[in-house]
């Protein structure tokens, strides 16, 4: 545990120091939630939002640490980095408020609390981002509600310096609760700020879960647009979905694993072509797949997926992969083969990707999409972007053991 408390520290630095909550709202202040029409305000408005200024302390660090920390129960560190709404760039000085319930389900107030803050419970508090975008909660792991559904989670606010009033963002929620499933299939997630949704890692006896944040995704009357273009593939921030290929060459042939379900603990890149298939460029793209596979080891999957709508013959395309696996001798990365980009049947469609464009490049990290490439051409430069996508959004704990699951 001292060890994970040190590393945290390390990262956030002394910006812990200076760092400090020049918004807070005064007592009494009316906040932007109550000036403004629900339908003009950023996000929609939320019920328990404005909760956010009512006991804020002056002076706010990238750090916090909750009552719940200290008690007996599951210790729980949820940390990560706040991006602008392009997904690659910090953002620093960003408040984010957290509330959630006790080992009992229950927003449990304690005595001397602001009556208007006790429905969120004492289990509260707020970090402010620092130049990095970095933040870390130190809390205990949520219960869920009492004889409910709702799986465990943990309610972020947001409030942008330069924004007029705060928004809220997809609650974390995590991934081995086994009511997680059931409550997607009722409510699917929206994916505000990004995929709440969070894979846990152990440090000894404490609980981590990564939490990344992009500003203003999917997230209604958000005053920036990300730039017009050429579009493919989801958001930097949203999960990857599960899809089954067939394995033409590869760890997996004649299979139809999923990339990212059984691939999806470290680094993967997903190497989308669709109906404009340029074969001399696709060589030397899984030539360098390859050797970047081999260099990094099991930190990274590489999975090449062909899905030509115009010209699909699955024994013609299987054959073909089989010919350049053996050419190129590739040992370690996947080639695959879809009816289309599109296709429902094998749920390759979920990806969102463009079949018109000549390539997509789709990088994830524990299932969670960290970058994205569209239209990239195999040169020096294109190559030395991929590696630098995966050594930028390497996790900081990516050699901790995930839990035991029976």
């Amino acid at each position: 545990m001292k060890a994970i408390i040190h590393y945290v520290s390390a990262f956030l630095g002394l910006s812990i120091l200076c760092i400090t909550c020049n918004g807070q709202v005064p007592s009494g202040t009316q906040t932007s939630q109550t000036l403004l029409h629900k339908s003009e305000l950023i996000g929609g408005g939320c019920d328990g939002c404005e909760l956010m200024f009512v006991g804020m302390p002056a002076q706010i660090s990238p750090a916090d640490t909750s009552r719940g920390w200290q008690g007996p129960n599951q210790k729980l560190l949820v940390t990560g980095t706040v991006y602008q709404l392009n997904g690659r760039t910090p953002a620093r000085n960003v408040l984010l408020y957290y509330w959630h319930t006790d080992a009992t389900g229950r927003y449990t107030p304690t005595d001397g609390m602001n009556p208007r803050a006790k429905r969120h419970g004492a289990l509260r508090g707020w970090v402010k981002t620092d130049t990095t975008g970095r933040y870390a909660i130190y809390t205990s792991r949520p219960a869920p509600y009492p004889g409910g559904s709702e799986p465990e989670h943990i309610h972020v606010s947001v409030k942008e310096p330069d924004l007029p009033n705060e928004y809220y963002i997809d609650d974390v929620i995590f991934d081995d609760d086994p009511l997680v499933i059931e409550a997607s299939k009722k409510r699917p997630f929206v994916n505000r700020g990004g995929s709440g949704l969070v894979r846990i890692v152990l440090s000894d006896a404490v609980q981590i879960a990564e939490r990344d944040i992009i500003l203003g995704l999917n997230i209604n009357n958000y005053p920036q647009r990300e730039k017009t273009g050429i579009q493919s593939g989801l958001h930097i921030g949203e999960d990857s979905p599960s899809f089954v290929p067939v394995h033409a060459w590869g760890p997996d042939k004649g299979s139809t694993a999923c990339p990212v379900c059984r691939y999806g603990r470290y680094h993967g890149i997903l190497y989308f072509v669709g109906n404009h298939p340029g074969w001399p460029e696709i060589r030397q793209w899984l030539t360098f797949l390859e050797q970047e596979s081999a260099t990094r080891g099991q930190y990274l999957k590489a999975y090449f997926i062909y899905g030509n709508a115009v010209d699909y013959d699955p024994e013609t395309s299987r054959a073909t992969l089989v010919r350049i696996g053996q050419e190129l001798g590739l040992k370690r990365i996947a080639l695959t083969v879809v009816p289309s980009l599109t296709d429902t049947k094998t749920d390759v469609h979920l990806n969102k990707i463009n079949p018109a464009v000549t390539n997509t490049f789709v990088i994830y990290q524990h299932r969670k999409i960290v970058d994205k490439f569209i239209e990239l051409p195999p040169t020096a430069g294109s190559f030395d972007a991929i590696r630098s996508a995966l050594n930028r959004t390497e996790s900081h704990f990516f050699n901790l053991p995930t839990p035991k699951h029976e």
